[in-house]
């Protein structure tokens, strides 16, 4: 399988990489994340400006048509420097769903704005991410309830640790009804909607919004009881898919530094780097990294081509998870005590893995789902003939 970038892809690399390397130093990121709303509004702007916030909206919404794997060169680029930039939430959790399900009014309304910078989107997903399928089919996992239908919907509950809320002009909350799970297009600064500050292990914002009888109307439903387990379904696999990329990101910046770091630093008359603990332990830390590369390529390649992307997906998601928490582990430790040093730049290359290992949710578990897919695709081939020979 060759996963050569095409000119395109190359270019879109080539310039999120420009933006990200030439704005989001480590001085400017730590002063970001000294401020209130933790945003670098003019990384933020630059993106914009060179349309890499609408990579995969719609042309005819001002965006440029492509898919998820040119989000992904993005996100990467944002995981090497670790930037303050609600690129996720709005891209991906925003901006996707309401391409792929949304009402032309819908589209017409928000994409633009994605576009130009102007609009962030966000979604209220942690709780539902962690749910198995039976569950979320019946919304019995979702913290918020929506009664009503006749012209409006009344929302109840608590949607906990949702990215960026406080920037978002728009959030979609999947809530239970009595037909089933919907999906809402939710202001956050509506009556009867409240924000709750909550920091994060990578020192972002991802508030709790409480919801005490707010009112959303019947056109901005985004999903009703009929659609709103796909729509959300639909939206994890790219969502974690993308997390898989800002992991690689994360890891492949993190083994750069560290190995830089080792052929500077000295111990008894030699570069630390000549040393073959350390050596092993780099060696280790990069294979790891072009794992969750592999994985994550796979993923992105089989969503943007129709092909069926559950086990692709699980399997992205476990070495992002797993192996991503060994590398950001490994490379802290390889720096010694200023490993330990929160000012320091490695420091914040740990936490943000450690973040992204939370939200995709513990390795053992996505391991033994992966195990269930595979065992009932074998099922599957198993019995296809036996079915056709009528035995």
């Amino acid at each position: 399988m060759d996963f050569t970038l095409s000119e395109e892809q190359e270019a879109v690399a080539q310039s999120a990489d420009a933006i990200f390397s030439g704005l989001a130093s480590t001085e400017r990121v730590s002063a970001v994340e000294q401020t209130d709303d933790r945003l670098d509004q003019e990384l933020w702007r630059a993106l914009a400006d060179a349309n890499l916030l609408g990579l995969a909206v719609p042309g005819e919404y001002g965006g440029s048509g492509l898919g998820l794997s040119e989000l992904c060169l993005v996100l990467e680029a944002q995981g090497r420097t670790i930037a303050p930039v609600p690129l996720w939430a709005t891209a991906v959790l925003g901006a996707l769903p309401i391409s792929r399900f949304g009402t032309e009014e819908h589209r017409s309304r928000w994409l633009p704005g994605v576009v130009s910078g102007d609009v962030k989107l966000s979604a209220a997903l942690t709780e539902v991410a962690a749910c198995a399928a039976s569950a979320l089919e019946s919304g019995g996992a979702v913290g918020v309830r929506a009664s009503g239908g006749d012209g409006s919907w009344l929302l109840e509950g608590v949607a906990r640790a949702v990215p960026q809320a406080h920037l978002a002009r728009r959030v979609l909350v999947p809530a239970t009804t009595e037909a089933g799970l919907a999906v809402f297009i939710v202001d956050p600064r509506a009556d009867g909607v409240s924000l709750e500050r909550v920091v994060t292990t990578d020192r972002q914002l991802h508030p709790h919004m409480h919801l005490h009888g707010c009112a959303v109307p019947e056109a901005d439903l985004l999903a009703g009881p009929d659609d709103g387990s796909r729509l959300v379904a639909w939206t994890l696999e790219r969502a974690r898919t993308a997390l898989c990329a800002i992991s690689l990101g994360v890891c492949e910046a993190a083994v750069r530094q560290t190995a830089a770091f080792l052929n500077e630093r000295r111990q008894f008359g030699r570069p630390l780097a000549s040393f073959q603990g350390a050596k092993l332990k780099v060696a280790d830390a990069y294979m790891d990294t072009e794992a969750i590369r592999v994985t994550m390529w796979q993923a992105a390649w089989r969503i943007d081509t129709g092909r069926d992307s559950a086990e692709a997906v699980a399997c992205a998601k476990w070495w992002a998870a797993d192996a991503g928490q060994r590398v950001v582990h490994a490379t802290q430790h390889l720096h010694g005590g200023i490993g330990a040093d929160v000012t320091y730049p490695i420091h914040r290359y740990f936490l943000w893995g450690k973040q992204i290992e939370l939200m995709l949710g513990g390795p053992s578990s996505e391991l033994a789902r992966l195990g269930s897919l595979v065992a009932a695709r074998f099922r599957e081939a198993t019995a296809a003939p036996a079915a056709g020979t009528g035995k």
